[in-house]
């Protein structure tokens, strides 16, 4: 029996020293195996990278975009966020019925009281389908779920929302894709209203998520848009563009977790860098002239049906752009900013460029202003040889420099610079002249914001260089941005210095000043002392006596120099018919400028509508000349209190407290019949002030005389009569005589002097 018991154990030992290779050879493949996987495999590298990224997500946290200020803080582009809640109707927050009830029922009477889209029972229906759609429950019992959203309805209604009971008899499908809940997206100040309402003033397992988006909104609707530009689908140009990167900032990032689908919490630590906020571009416009430059070439553009057009406003000492209008017809008739067309349409300015001219003439061929040429009376002429060079006025026969200016005369400055630059080799003298010294053949600095270069021939291996010569004089044959023709005109108000033009002044981030534009130096003087002198007493001329004179001959407010000019465009349309550009460029006062102004209208030749540049671009300078007058007051004339006294000659009549209020201060004395009303003013020879009440009887003519234009309108239509008038000052005739009797209607014509 022994040897059986041995040969037993011996089996055992065997099988127990096998078990024993078997679990060493197994565990040696695992301790290789594990090994390889972790030295040599890229496999885990591979599955926990995979799984990190179900997981674990980094967040781009987008900056706040700058925003695009007016001079004074004013906002023209900005950013804001808008907001919506996103709900998990199937987070565990929501899992007691009874709750979720009681709190939705709240919040949809809240919310239909907020929005006032629908009542309070649609909000609530909304609610309750759509907890019912994502939180489903299935019967382990059953092979499909229970999708009936009524019957699921009532069972849960029958459940109570005991969670024992739903755990016990059912299990629970969950839908976490989040609900907006909003009818719309949210500003700030509501979404802080919002949040106090019931199921949005918790987060107990995330119930919600709250959506953030940037929108970008102009608060000041279209003005200036396409200065301010844009970004995007639509477009990329303007401050927008040109200061993209700027604007934009720099996004932060953060890492979130996981949580359900949706939503996702933030892991602290795990290289959390914060967003840095855009820069805000601070621009020197200021709204209160943009919009009186906006309004003035709109009224404009439609009176005379005109095309497009475009107005700038420059400070003259620091090249600071005020106001820049830029407006073009839309295929329903309408005006909006279409495009910038201060910088970006180069054409020929026609006599605007005069300017240029002049400087020329006086400067570099030393040609003295007595100088005399035959004008033909406005008839065709031959100037070298270039023909038909006419004046587009009759009268004037044989004038000189000034006169000339005045009357702005192609023909005299074709003449004149026919005889000084026509010989051989004294044509790229002419050329050279405006491109160096006047830098005429160079942008003014805004190529970032689209600024198109100048036109300025150097290359005169042409067929007809005479002609072109000649036509130059007078502003064919050149082409120049209206940006650049108010920096040139600028710098004859700036005291012969040429500066660059400003439209951005500052980048900004929140109350400190990280950047600052100053205008640059183009030319420290592109004239002489006496040239400018000279020029600028032509460039008075023309507004007292040439063809800026309707609308600036009063020199008694503010005295203006101006140059008008019209250029035929001669491109493809011409075949259509006649197009003009007509332009008017100003600056004031003239004695000591503090502002320049631009305007340019392109029209087609129509019968009754203007296209010269004096009575089209006119109307709208004059506008901005007058609201930057009666605005700064610290220009306005002031009766000083030393010297001996003095009293006036002649008082205007009108309102007769006004008429107390000046004589009382200016005058010894003065009497009256009456306190209030409208009354006449004589003066005596003590210049004693007396005032007469104009009868009150509206049936009966007025005595108007000695009244100024505005008090005399007042009171001549508020009696029902149709007025025209003439002449500038006080009233000296009307047609109608006083005592008359009148009947509504009648027309009536004043004269003033």
């Amino acid at each position: 029996m022994k040897p059986e018991r041995s040969k037993i154990k011996s089996d055992i030992l065997l099988r127990v020293r096998l078990l024993y290779v078997l679990f060493i050879l197994a565990g040696g493949v695992v301790l290789v195996r594990l090994v390889w996987v972790q030295l040599f495999s890229a496999e885990v590298a591979y599955n926990a990278d995979r799984l990190s990224s179900r997981i674990f997500t980094e967040e781009v946290i987008p900056a706040q975009r700058g925003s695009i200020l007016s001079r004074d803080g004013e906002p023209l582009a900005t950013s804001i966020f808008r907001y919506q809640a996103a709900f998990d109707f199937a987070s565990p927050g929501l899992d007691s019925l009874r709750t979720f009830r009681e709190q939705a029922d709240s919040l949809s009477k809240l919310l239909a009281a907020f929005f006032g889209d629908r009542p309070a029972s649609e909000y609530a229906r909304m609610f309750r389908e759509e907890h019912a759609r994502r939180y489903r429950l299935v019967n382990p019992r059953d092979t499909q779920y229970l999708r009936s959203e009524g019957w699921l309805s009532r069972m849960l209604d029958r459940l109570r929302g005991e969670e024992y009971v739903t755990r016990r008899i059912y299990d629970t499908i969950r839908d976490h894709t989040p609900v907006a809940v909003f009818p719309r997206e949210v500003d700030y100040a509501e979404w802080e209203v919002l949040r106090r309402y019931p199921l949005l003033n918790w987060n107990m397992g995330m119930v919600y998520r709250l959506v953030e988006r940037d929108e970008r909104i102009y608060p000041q609707g279209e003005l200036a848009r396409r200065t301010i530009g844009l970004t995007g689908d639509k477009g990329n140009y303007g401050i927008e563009e040109a200061y993209r990167a700027e604007l934009a900032g720099r996004d932060g990032r953060a890492v979130r977790q996981r949580i359900a689908r949706g939503f996702y919490g933030r892991v602290a630590g795990a290289g959390h860098e914060d967003p840095e906020d855009g820069y805000d571009v601070v621009t020197t416009l200021d709204l209160d002239l943009q919009d009186v430059a906006d309004k003035a070439l709109r009224r404009q553009l439609e009176r005379q049906n005109a095309l497009w057009g475009t107005t700038i406003v420059m400070e003259t000492r620091t090249g600071e752009i005020l106001a820049l209008a830029n407006l073009g017809r839309n295929a329903d008739g309408s005006f909006a900013e279409r495009e910038n067309y201060a910088l970006s349409r180069s054409m020929e300015p026609g006599s605007t460029f005069k300017l240029a001219t002049m400087l020329t003439l006086l400067d570099d061929a030393r040609m003295p202003v007595t100088t005399v040429y035959d004008t033909h009376n406005g008839d065709p002429v031959k100037i070298g040889p270039a023909r038909n060079i006419r004046d587009s006025h009759r009268g004037d026969r044989e004038i000189d420099f000034r006169r000339a200016v005045a009357s702005s005369s192609n023909v005299y400055f074709a003449e004149a610079v026919w005889d000084r630059y026509g010989i051989t080799g004294r044509k790229q003298r002419y050329s050279d002249y405006l491109r160096d010294e006047l830098h005429l053949g160079e942008t003014v600095g805004l190529e970032r914001l689209g600024e198109r270069a100048p036109s300025i021939t150097s290359d005169w291996k042409v067929p007809d260089p005479g002609v072109m010569l000649v036509k130059m004089a007078y502003g064919y044959r050149v082409r120049l941005t209206p940006i650049q023709m108010i920096t040139f005109y600028n710098a004859v108000a700036n005291e012969g210095r040429m500066i660059s033009p400003v439209l951005v002044r500052e980048l900004r981030r929140g109350d400190r000043v990280e950047e600052r534009f100053e205008s640059r130096t183009i030319s420290s003087s592109v004239c002489s002392r006496q040239t400018l002198r000279i020029v600028r007493e032509c460039l008075q001329a023309v507004c007292t006596e040439g063809t800026a004179s309707a609308f600036f001959r009063d020199t008694t407010r503010v005295r203006v120099a101006a140059k008008t000019g019209t250029a035929q465009i001669t491109d493809a349309r011409s075949r259509e018919g006649r197009y003009y550009l007509g332009s008017m460029v100003a600056f004031f006062p003239a004695d000591a400028p503090r502002y320049t102004v631009l305007t340019t209208i392109e029209t087609r030749a129509q019968a009754g509508k203007a296209y010269y540049g004096g009575p089209l671009a006119g109307p709208v300078v004059k506008r901005m000349v007058d609201y930057i007058y009666n605005r700064g007051h610290d220009w306005y004339g002031r009766v000083g209190g030393d010297g001996p006294r003095r009293y006036p000659e002649r008082v205007k009549g009108g309102d007769i407290a006004q008429i107390r209020r000046v004589a009382d201060r200016l005058s010894p004395r003065a009497s009256f019949d009456s306190r209030t009303g409208w009354g006449r003013a004589a003066v005596d020879s003590l210049s004693n002030v007396a005032i007469t009440s104009l009868p009150d009887d509206r049936g009966v003519m007025p005595d108007v005389r000695g009244m100024g234009l505005k008090d005399a309108l007042f009171v001549l239509e508020s009696r029902g009569l149709r007025v025209r008038f003439s002449g500038q000052g006080a009233v000296v005739r009307q047609s109608i005589a006083a005592g008359t009797r009148i009947r509504p209607g009648a027309a009536v014509v004043i004269t003033l002097d």
